[in-house]
């Protein structure tokens, strides 16, 4: 079995996730705060995670 990708853009003070949920094939994006973005990981199955930072990510 594929696992999901699930594409993460990170920005200053939030995080924007995309990905498709497998079962059904329904598109979601998400804006999580950082405090919100590990909790939501660790409750996903296993899954590939791809990151694109723009230039205030370092903060």
């Amino acid at each position: 079995m594929e696992p999901t990708t699930i594409a993460i853009d990170l920005v200053t003070r939030v995080s924007q996730i995309h990905y498709v949920e497998p079962e059904t094939g329904t598109i979601h994006s998400k804006v999580l705060k950082r405090a919100q973005l590990v909790p939501f990981l660790a409750n996903r199955p296993a899954s590939r995670v791809v990151m694109e930072a723009c230039g205030g990510a370092h903060h």
